[in-house]
């Protein structure tokens, strides 16, 4: 599997695909695991060829902390690309490379949609992801890329950036694949010990809960039910929030008509985890 670490090596490996055959691209931090897989799987059915990016990128991370800990692992994320398909190259580039020698992000107006949830908790973040993930857009030039819906707000945002660039990439949402306690797959998951991973499925507990509850309970009632399942928890809620799945505005009361998804983030430790689930007004069972 050929790994490209610069623009122009990747650059002349791709041109040949450009006239009649299509690219893939799956942009990842690396520390990949089988959520990555199910998108490098998807994008494989798709494309002719698939670009996986692996880059930490250190204009989204707003706790230093975080941007340092976060797992490093490329040769484990190649030999595990391995496994899948020959028409699989991954691109990991150096920051300077990718900023070339500018690391910093543009500044985005995302029609509010950044302001929101973890917008509130991560100052800068979104910027720093739309400015990374055009970069990697205008690197490979890919007709499709593909995002797991674990990030549903980033990928409002990537889809937001992609128009305000008008960027001809297609942008394909893939459902969140989960352990089996129900714990999104996340690379954050890999710095849990056994205890705290058996502790972290309380965070889709309480969404089920939500999801279970959401046709007959008021928000506000919801959104006690689900603190409460932290009062005895060892994680530390930091939000939970019932909003509007095309806005994503946080709201107080049901309307027919709409579409709603509920959104939680959450401390296992120093680990912070996030996850989400669309919501029915229809009774579930």
């Amino acid at each position: 599997m050929e790994v490209f670490t610069e623009n122009k090596t990747l650059t002349a490996a791709l041109r040949p695909y450009r006239v009649s055959k299509k690219i893939g691209l799956v942009p990842t931090m690396g520390a990949l695991h089988k959520g990555h897989l199910s998108l490098v799987s998807q994008a494989l059915k798709d494309n002719d060829l698939v670009v996986v990016s692996i880059f930490v990128n250190p204009t989204q991370f707003n706790n230093q902390g975080d941007l340092v800990n976060y797992p490093r692992t490329l040769h484990k994320d190649v030999t595990l690309l391995k496994t899948l398909q020959e028409n699989v190259v991954v691109y990991a580039p150096e920051a300077n490379e990718l900023y070339s020698n500018n690391i910093a992000s543009k500044n985005y107006n995302f029609g509010g949609i950044e302001r929101e949830m973890e917008g509130k908790h991560r100052q800068g973040h979104f910027d720093g992801v739309g400015t990374v993930v055009s970069l990697l857009f205008k690197a490979v030039q890919p007709n499709t890329a593909y995002f797991g819906e674990k990030d549903f707000q980033q990928l409002q945002i990537v889809k937001k950036m992609t128009a305000i660039e008008k960027l001809p990439v297609e942008i394909i949402g893939c459902p969140i694949i989960r352990e089996q306690s129900n714990l999104a797959m996340s690379s954050r998951n890999k710095r849990l010990s056994p205890q705290e991973l058996k502790a972290a499925a309380i965070i889709n507990k309480s969404l089920q809960l939500a999801a279970k509850y959401f046709h007959e309970k008021s928000i506000s009632q919801i959104n006690t039910m689900v603190a409460n399942c932290f009062k005895d928890s060892s994680l530390s809620l930091e939000y939970f929030e019932i909003a509007n799945e095309k806005t994503l505005k946080t709201v107080r009361r049901k309307r027919k008509g709409v579409s709603y998804r509920c959104f939680i983030a959450a401390f296992v430790g120093e680990v912070r985890l996030i996850d989400n689930q669309k919501l029915s007004l229809f009774s579930l069972t």
